[in-house]
């Protein structure tokens, strides 16, 4: 393999942005180049004070209200229009600070352009819903309808594993409905949000609309807790960090877009010429850190050891390894222990009586795409979110079996069907508990403009612009008695 140089002409700003300005504390924190494990910047960290100023700005920003809908639309189309020009610095930027391979920046980046411009055309099509009060007897000349409103600040909690278009899918919307954001980035990856921050601002977003306060979750997203003026927070992250969220938010309003442990069921009519790749990539890319990711893939008996075979066979041509070559198809995981922790895990399941068909060597912080067969219901692989580029197979006799399988575990956020059967597809349908169920697409396809949220401890509420615009307004009921 070519070794490549690390070139870092994408630097961002490295510090926090509060009213337009770039200001910088005493602590800082490294960012790590989750490859080589080379520094590549120091981050200002937000102190108590800036996270204070901060949501002051923000709560007086929007009590002086936005600029009106079709100027906001206006910004969002074209901080689209700068993503493309500044494709080089963001690709650089992600492949860096979270280590993905450059097929996955780009098409990171790819999204996010079309997350801005469906939150710009939504931004002018914002509206209530007429009430037909013709249904109460004595009412029929009332004439009501509602309005929605900016709820006020938004609070955007992000994470490593999307820097850019998971971003854009709370700020955007935010900020489409008149809302002001203040966003804390994960610690991991925080260029990619600075870089966006002075995007949004090149476009017109007006700078009071807009703070990036970066630093840790236990110092900086506690004290966002603590500050009341924020009026709804919107995470995507892990489950216990969402419980302590809710918990503090008390009756103010929430997104949480928690854990997961993604399932897809592949029946015996399926095209396996069209399936074996969407579920490969589904397992595989981001080297598996995506909350959707095939973990669980229940196959019916008859075809089980084919997909197993071809499955082996496609990981055999994904190369893992440096993510600026671009014969790279899986990168780093995003530190070297979440690397040691899924590799003992596919060791844990092997001591456990599993058969591992390929993969689980592990390189530092890359672990090479793992396929596993006969691990029981307690090894981690099967029972705990692996985050990490294994799948487990395991295969079914009968589809109420399947079914009842991926609904065992605690979480609810997406899952995949594959079958031309359309009565197992409607029972499907109408039986697993997830927020989303994919016919004949893996648990980890998704579309910008689709609802996406979870049920049980994957959490509430949905993203996707549309979606997300009614969780950030309040709806004002207008009523009218001639």
């Amino acid at each position: 393999m070519t070794k490549i140089t690390f070139h870092n002409e994408w630097m961002a700003p490295d510090g926090c942005l509060i009213n337009g300005e770039w200001i910088q504390s005493s602590e800082q924190f490294a960012v790590l180049d989750k490859f080589s494990g080379e520094k590549v910047a120091d981050v200002a960290a937000a102190d108590r004070k800036m996270v204070t100023t901060a949501v002051q700005i923000a709560k007086a920003a929007v009590d002086r209200g936005a600029p009106p809908p079709h100027e906001r639309g206006v910004v969002l189309r074209e901080a689209g229009r700068l993503l493309e020009q500044h494709r080089a610095r963001f690709v650089g930027a992600m492949v860096a600070e979270a280590g993905f391979v450059t097929s996955d920046a780009n098409g990171e980046l790819d999204r996010a352009i079309i997350t801005l411009n469906l939150s710009a055309e939504e931004a002018t099509r914002l509206t209530g819903d007429i009430v037909p009060f013709a249904a109460s007897p004595g009412a029929h000349n009332r004439i009501g309808f509602t309005m929605r409103f900016p709820i006020g600040v938004v609070c955007a909690i992000t994470p490593f594993n999307s820097p850019l278009n998971t971003v854009l899918h709370k700020v955007a919307p935010a900020y489409a409905a008149g809302n002001s954001v203040v966003l804390k980035p994960s610690a991991y990856t925080p260029l990619t949000s600075a870089l966006l921050a002075e995007v949004l601002l090149e476009a017109g977003m007006p700078p009071a609309f807009l703070a990036v306060l970066q630093g840790e979750g236990d110092t900086v997203g506690a004290w966002l807790l603590e500050e009341q003026d924020v009026a709804f927070y919107t995470f995507t992250g892990s489950t216990r960090v969402g419980r302590i969220i809710q918990q503090s938010a008390g009756l103010r309003r929430t997104q949480m877009e928690l854990g997961s442990i993604a399932s897809t069921i592949v029946c015996a009519d399926t095209d396996l010429d069209r399936a074996i790749p969407k579920i490969a990539n589904a397992t595989f890319r981001k080297a598996g850190q995506v909350c959707t990711s095939v973990q669980r893939l229940y196959v019916e008996r008859s075809i089980a050891e084919e997909v197993a075979a071809r499955l082996v066979e496609f990981a055999g041509t994904l190369t893992a390894g440096e993510p600026r070559d671009p014969a790279s198809r899986i990168g780093p995981l995003i530190t070297e222990a979440a690397a040691i922790r899924a590799e003992s895990w596919v060791q844990e399941a092997r001591a456990q009586g599993a058969r591992v068909l390929c993969g689980g060597q592990r390189n530092k912080s890359v672990l090479t795409p793992a396929v596993l067969v006969d691990v029981p219901d307690e090894g981690s692989a099967w029972c705990k979110e692996a985050f990490a580029p294994l799948v487990s197979i395991r295969p079914f006799d009968n589809f109420d079996e399947a079914i009842a399988g991926a609904n065992s575990t605690p979480f609810g956020l997406s899952a995949g069907v594959f079958s031309q059967n359309i009565d197992r597809c409607l029972k499907a349908a109408r039986s697993l508990r997830f927020g989303t169920i994919q016919i004949n697409e893996t648990s980890s396809a998704r579309s910008d403009v689709m609802p996406f949220g979870g049920v049980k401890d994957s959490g509430f509420g949905k993203e996707g612009p549309w979606h997300a615009m009614r969780e950030m307004t309040e709806e004002r009921l207008i009523t009218f008695n001639p």
